[in-house]
């Protein structure tokens, strides 16, 4: 049996914007619970014009696309090549962003030519970005034009080698920026330093979608269409939410606006490969959040680029047609289960090391390596080890002395910038501040190990890295109600910068505890003559620490429907026993 964790679990901080006087000027403008209020002042919303664009989404909040640096540049290379029917090629990346961003240009740019293709390399054989070899292919069939999305801003060989074959380069990409731009026609990406663009967390397919944007403007104003029957951008944002809520991008500013209305075409379910996709994962029919998104629909549309290939996914999200749709989901699914598999056999072999180092605690990276794991799910793996023990981690897949690896971090340390100082131990590298790539030479993995773990050492604010729990509001038990958790409703979608509020309550009477499903714990909390049930997800070995107890809580409320019943339940995110 798994050892009980002590409690509480996590350091407990409360978030305080120390703002009552835009907290009750909130609560009076929006009517709004004050609860509510405060929890709008911890995301960073100064005044009523922030709240409104945060309460009320729209694509009027949309920024000019044509801030981001080359835009402009690109728009008309684009354009250049449609009107002398040039050969183009879109060229992605195999994850979900770069999948949907794959989708949406090619949607809409074969709709203006028949003269562009898509491609995604094989992540086993070719790897990520783009490589020299498919540069060949594209200039056999006589491309002049490659746009890169989610990739390409590293690229510089490649991109210097298809320019010398007479082949230019737009680059769509979000990724940081190492040294010098690549010698493209035009280079899109809001990390640049001299890119105005006020928003610098878009994922791959929020830059695709700007670029649509920009190019749909510019073709109205040149009366492309006739009687204004022009492509309703809108109409792609559900493809758009997924690459970006897939790619964990940050929920606030313009992603959110893409998540918001993205998830209510989802669940609108008018494009069939997504009802297809819903319907193989059993929830078709329901209200999708960026929850159901993440764990029903991307891990799908990922596993086809982790073990077997990308395109299907692509075909997957361009298809008009039911029947083809519904055989493509169950491939997908099929894909999934297997990596479900896969990823399950590598964390029990990582599980097994760990049980065997006398130091794990003092750790502060963890970095595993085998020749036995696909490296189509090590990410995945490395994820589930950040959630574990609350430390950047590394899973790297070996082949012929080479490792291939991928590494996820925790909140307060930036993987990418790690790994930078570690240049000098590896082959290649990428990625952004919450997940990033390598390649290097088996010899140099325990090198690599440990001088990763003396720069999270040096950069560590506190001795341990802890997972830390961010509450929003203290409230007393009876202040939960059905209107509150409607409120609270609205500040979704959830996920990266924008999580679920968590509110604490205090001298809590724990009653009735019962472990119900795989170890969730289950009981009674009540205080103040107000009792209502909870729900801690993959707890239940915490049971003997609770029965009869006082404790302090942190939750979020929720409804729980079951039975024609809307009852309300805490979702526990933690808890400490009163002494």
């Amino acid at each position: 049996m798994t050892k009980a964790k002590a409690l509480p679990t996590t350091l407990w901080k409360i978030r305080n914007s120390g703002n009552k006087d835009l907290e009750t000027l909130l609560g009076k403008e929006f009517g709004i619970n004050p609860i509510v209020a405060q929890i709008l002042t911890n995301r960073d919303i100064v005044d009523l014009e922030g709240a409104h664009r945060y309460l009320s989404p729209s694509l009027n909040d949309l920024y000019s696309p044509f801030l981001l640096k080359d835009m402009k540049k690109g728009v008309a290379r684009l354009l250049r090549a449609i009107r002398e029917r040039e050969e183009i090629v879109v060229y992605g990346d195999y994850d979900a962003d770069g999948i949907t961003s794959v989708a949406i240009l090619y949607k809409f740019i074969r709709a203006l030519t028949p003269h562009v293709i898509y491609y995604i390399p094989d992540r086993i054989g070719e790897g990520y970005g783009l490589k020299s070899t498919a540069v060949d292919k594209f200039k056999k069939n006589n491309a002049r034009l490659i746009i890169t999305v989610d990739c390409g801003i590293s690229d510089h060989e490649q991109i210097a080698y298809a320019l010398s074959l007479g082949i230019d380069t737009i680059v769509l990409d979000h990724h940081e920026i190492a040294g010098e731009l690549p010698p493209a026609c035009a280079a899109i990406n809001p990390n640049r330093m001299d890119c105005s663009f006020p928003f610098k967390e878009l994922a791959g397919v929020g830059i695709a979608f700007n670029f649509l944007i920009a190019l749909r403007g510019t073709l109205r104003k040149e009366g492309f269409w006739k009687n204004d029957e022009y492509p309703n951008l809108k109409e792609y944002l559900d493809i758009v939410a997924l690459g970006t809520i897939g790619d964990i991008a940050p929920l606030v500013d313009e992603n959110r606006i893409f998540a918001k209305i993205g998830l209510e075409l989802i669940t609108e379910g008018k494009r069939p490969g997504i009802k297809a996709l819903k319907e193989i994962s059993g929830i078709d029919g329901q209200i999708v959040d960026s929850f159901k998104a993440s764990f029903c629909l991307i891990p799908r549309i990922n596993a086809a680029g982790r073990i077997a290939s990308p395109l299907e996914a692509v075909e997957l999200l361009l298809t008009d047609s039911p029947e083809e749709a519904r055989q493509l989901a169950e491939r997908l699914d099929s894909y999934n289960r297997r990596r479900q598999s896969m990823e399950k056999t590598i964390l029990q072999e990582i599980m097994d090391k760990i049980g065997k180092l006398p130091d794990i605690e003092k750790m502060k990276a963890l970095v595993f390596a085998s020749d036995k794991w696909h490296p189509g799910v090590v990410g995945i793996v490395a994820s589930r080890l950040v959630d574990l023990f609350s430390r950047p981690a590394f899973v790297i897949s070996l082949s012929n002395g080479v490792g291939k690896g991928s590494g996820r971090s925790v909140c307060d340390f930036n993987i990418y910038k790690g790994i930078q100082q570690c240049a000098s131990l590896l082959l290649s590298y990428g990625g952004h501040c919450h997940a990033a790539g390598i390649s290097i030479k088996e010899d140099d993995i325990d090198e690599f190990a440990c001088l990763l773990d003396e720069i999270i050492r040096d950069s560590a604010q506190t001795p341990e890295i802890l997972s830390q729990t961010y509450i929003d509001s203290e409230c007393r038990l009876q202040d939960i109600n059905h209107d509150l958790i409607s409120q609270m409703e609205k500040l979704a979608p959830f996920g990266s910068k924008n999580p679920e509020p968590v509110l604490c309550a205090r001298n809590i009477k724990a009653s009735l505890p019962t472990i119900v499903g795989k170890n969730h714990l289950k009981m009674k909390v009540s205080s103040g003559g107000y009792t209502c049930d909870s729900i801690w997800f993959g707890m239940g070995t915490c049971i003997s620490y609770l029965t009869g107890s006082n404790i302090d809580v942190a939750f979020t409320p929720q409804i729980n429907n079951w039975n024609g019943a809307a009852d309300i339940q805490l979702k526990m995110k933690d808890i400490t026993v009163r002494e």
